[in-house]
C-alpha cells in the first residue's frame, strides 16, 4: 500500500500505524501540519471497507485539519486518527486504552479527540493514558462535547452562505436540507427551525429521523433523495465525499453550507459548483466551531463569551472568502486553501 505516491498524501510530516493483537487495534494517525502548534484532529472509528480507505480518508482528513486550524487562527497544526473497527460492535475500553498508549507515544504531537464513532466517554478511556486529549469534560460537569459548538459554527457560517449566495439578511422561509441528524446534524437544525427556515431532514437512522422531523415541523425524505430536494440551501452533515460529480448536477440548491468534513469527492468539483452558480462554503472554514472549543479548553484562561466570540468570527472569515472569490472569479474553495496555506507556511 503506497504512502509517498497516494494521490491524498500532502507532504504530511508523520503517518503511523499502529495495533494490538490483546484489543484487536487497528489504526492510522496521520500528521499533516505542526508549524503553528502540535496537530489536533478527532478520532474517528469505522468499518472501512479496506486499509486503503482507511489511509485515504485519515490523510485527507488529517489535511483539512491544517486548514481549519489555520483559518480559525488557532495555534494549532492538523492530524487525525482512524481505527478499523465497528464502534457498535468492536469498541472495548481495552481497544481505546491501546490507542491511547499509541497516541502517548508520540509524545504531543499529536492531540486526540471525539469524531465518528468515539464520543467524550471514549476520550475519558484514553486520557487514562495519555494526557493528550481534548473535548474532555470539564471542572464542575460541563460537557466537553464539541458537537454544539461545531453546530453553532455551521450556523454562523450558513448565515454568510446566505448572505452571498441568496441576497438575504435572515432565514425566515428559507428551505434547507439537512443530509445526516447526527450530534451536529440535530443542533443544527434546531437553530435553523428557531430562525424560521423550512427545513427538509434525512439519516439512515430512520426512527431518528421521523422523532425529528415531526418535533420540528420538518419534511423527512430517504436518504438518496435529498439531493433533489427543491431547497434554497443543501447541508452536508453526514460523512465525506457527499458532493460528486454526479450530485452536484442534480443539486436544485443554490448554497452549500454543512458540518461534514472532505464534501468534495475530488477538487473539481468545487469548480463545477461555481459553474452551475452553486455557492459552495469551504468545509473546514463552516465546521470549526468545534475545534476552536478543544483549543480554548486546553488554555488556563478558558472563558465561555470569549470561545463563542471566536466561533462567532466564523461568519467574517468567510465574508472575506466570499468577497475575494467573487472578485476574482474563483471558487470559495480554492480562496480559502490559499489562505490557509499562505498562515501554515506552504503558500
Amino acid at each position: 500500500m503506497p504512502v509517498f505516491n497516494h494521490p491524498e498524501f500532502d507532504h504530511h510530516q508523520q503517518i503511523v500505524f499502529g495495533s494490538d493483537a490483546a484489543s484487536g487495534l487497528r489504526a492510522i494517525i496521520a500528521i499533516h501540519d505542526t508549524t503553528r502548534g502540535p496537530a489536533l484532529g478527532g478520532l474517528r472509528i469505522y468499518p472501512y471497507a479496506s486499509e486503503e480507505a482507511a489511509l485515504t480518508d485519515v490523510l485527507r482528513l488529517s489535511r483539512g485539519m491544517s486548514y481549519k486550524s489555520a483559518l480559525a487562527d488557532l495555534p494549532l497544526g492538523g492530524g487525525k486518527a482512524v481505527i478499523i473497527a465497528d464502534p457498535r460492535r468492536d469498541k472495548t475500553p481495552e481497544l481505546l486504552r491501546a490507542m491511547g498508549r499509541l497516541v502517548d507515544s508520540l509524545g504531543g504531537a499529536y492531540i486526540t479527540a471525539e469524531d465518528s464513532g468515539s464520543s467524550e466517554a471514549d476520550m475519558q478511556v484514553i486520557a487514562e493514558v495519555t494526557d493528550h486529549v481534548g473535548g474532555l469534560r470539564r471542572e464542575g460537569g460541563e460537557s466537553g462535547d464539541p458537537s454544539p459548538f461545531t453546530a453553532w459554527g455551521v450556523f454562523c457560517a450558513l448565515k454568510s452562505a446566505v448572505r452571498h449566495g441568496l441576497g438575504r439578511s435572515d432565514l425566515e422561509g428559507v428551505r434547507v436540507a439537512i443530509q445526516g441528524i447526527g450530534h451536529v446534524g440535530e443542533h443544527l437544525a434546531r437553530h435553523l427551525h428557531d430562525a424560521g427556515a423550512q427545513l427538509v431532514l434525512t439519516d439512515v437512522n430512520r426512527e431518528a429521523l421521523a422523532h425529528l422531523a415531526e418535533e420540528l415541523g420538518a419534511e423527512a425524505v430517504d436518504p438518496e433523495a435529498i439531493f433533489d430536494a427543491d431547497v434554497d440551501l443543501f447541508a452536508p452533515c453526514a460523512l465525506g465525499a457527499a458532493l460528486d460529480a454526479d450530485v452536484v448536477e442534480r443539486l436544485r440548491a443554490r448554497v452549500v453550507c454543512g458540518a461534514a468534513n472532505n464534501q468534495l469527492a475530488t477538487p473539481q468539483v468545487a469548480e463545477r459548483l461555481r459553474e452551475r452558480g452553486i455557492l459552495y462554503t469551504p468545509d473546514y472554514v463552516a465546521n470549526a466551531g468545534g475545534v476552536i472549543e478543544i483549543a480554548w479548553q486546553r488554555r488556563d484562561d478558558y472563558d465561555r463569551a470569549a470561545v463563542m466570540a471566536h466561533i462567532e468570527g466564523i461568519e467574517a472569515t468567510l465574508d472575506e472568502i466570499f468577497a475575494r472569490a467573487s472578485r476574482e472569479q474563483r471558487s470559495p474553495a480554492a480562496v480559502a486553501d490559499a489562505l490557509a496555506r499562505e498562515r501554515f507556511g506552504r503558500g
